[in-house]
């Protein structure tokens, strides 16, 4: 088994076309058919299933892409240190990113990072949860940002930073009568929610905050990005229902940001690492991130309609 092979392989199996495959990897159909006859030779199982219409994976094949996508993720990470290494680092750290964490936090945490220690390079990857946990296993990642606790064996996880659950709310919409929007009356109104494919953590969260009233809620949209959630509140498609860092972050004109009136819990962000004592270069790396506090909610301007972003009631 080569590497051409595994590259090969990589390409069909993202692609489930031969021809495809064969025009991405710049090469003729017939030798990329005979690569992968060779590696399923070589591994004694059929990787695909092929038909003149289509083509899929077996279960083997599947269990194979996933190892396969690791291999080349720690070839990659090993070309970058070895760049990293001339340009004159001394270490690497891999941050992985899944929730759409809320980037107001993270150039203040870089920039301790640089001050501190300038010749540790400070990678990040935005990956679903399921593929952060499984590269922090895998030792792909060293320390990882979610906000979800459920981590599963194995995975420390450190809550640093919590958001109120605040309502976006489009300027001049019936809702801002109230200082404090009852959840009854939220949910008489179109929603516009965090994808639970792409954000886990906070698509959860909100979703057990409204089951708490018995009433379905009206989803116009899922959407995989908080600042296309606040260009639909904008545009008064729907209400949105996020952290108030991110609303804050968003800058978007036209949103109105209030709290719940019921008590909820706040959104937490954790900082996640494999379990055991953490290498000192990530114990100074978690310090920093402990260190940062959630940003101050700006002021609203003159002629804007937005109100300061408050604390759920008690």
């Amino acid at each position: 088994m080569e590497i051409r092979h595994l590259r090969c392989f990589l390409a069909v199996a993202e692609e489930l076309r031969f021809a495809r495959a064969a025009e991405r990897l710049h090469m003729e159909q017939s030798p990329l058919s005979r690569a992968i006859k060779e590696l399923e030779e070589d591994l004694g199982v059929a990787l695909f299933v092929r038909t003149t219409r289509s083509t899929r994976l077996t279960r083997a094949g599947t269990l194979f892409l996933e190892h396969v996508r690791r291999v080349f993720t720690a070839l990659e990470q090993a070309r970058d240190s070895v760049k990293a290494a001339a340009n004159g680092f001394h270490g690497q750290l891999r941050v992985a990113l899944s929730d759409g964490i809320t980037p107001s936090r993270l150039p203040a945490v870089l920039a301790l990072c640089r001050q501190e220690e300038p010749e540790v390079e400070i990678r990040f990857f935005e990956v679903p949860l399921s593929q952060q946990l499984k590269g922090l296993h895998d030792d792909l990642y060293d320390v990882g940002f979610t906000q979800s606790d459920e981590v599963g064996d194995g995975i420390t996880a450190i809550p640093v930073w919590s958001d109120p659950i605040m309502v976006a709310v489009p300027a001049r919409h019936p809702l801002l009568a109230h200082k404090r929007i009852p959840l009854d009356e939220l949910l008489r109104y179109p929603l516009v929610l965090c994808d639970p494919q792409v954000c886990e953590g906070p698509a959860k969260h909100v979703d057990r905050i409204l089951r708490r009233v018995d009433m379905e809620p009206l989803v116009a949209e899922r959407v995989a990005s908080c600042d296309l959630m606040m260009a639909l509140v904008s545009a008064g498609f729907a209400l949105g229902l996020a952290g108030a860092a991110r609303i804050a972050a968003s800058h978007e004109p036209g949103v109105v940001a209030r709290p719940l009136a019921l008590r909820v819990p706040p959104l937490t962000t954790y900082l996640l690492h494999a379990a055991g004592e953490p290498s000192e270069e990530l114990a100074r790396f978690i310090e920093r991130v402990q260190a940062v506090e959630s940003p101050e909610p700006p002021r609203p301007k003159p002629g804007h309609h937005s109100d300061p972003l408050e604390e759920s009631a008690p």
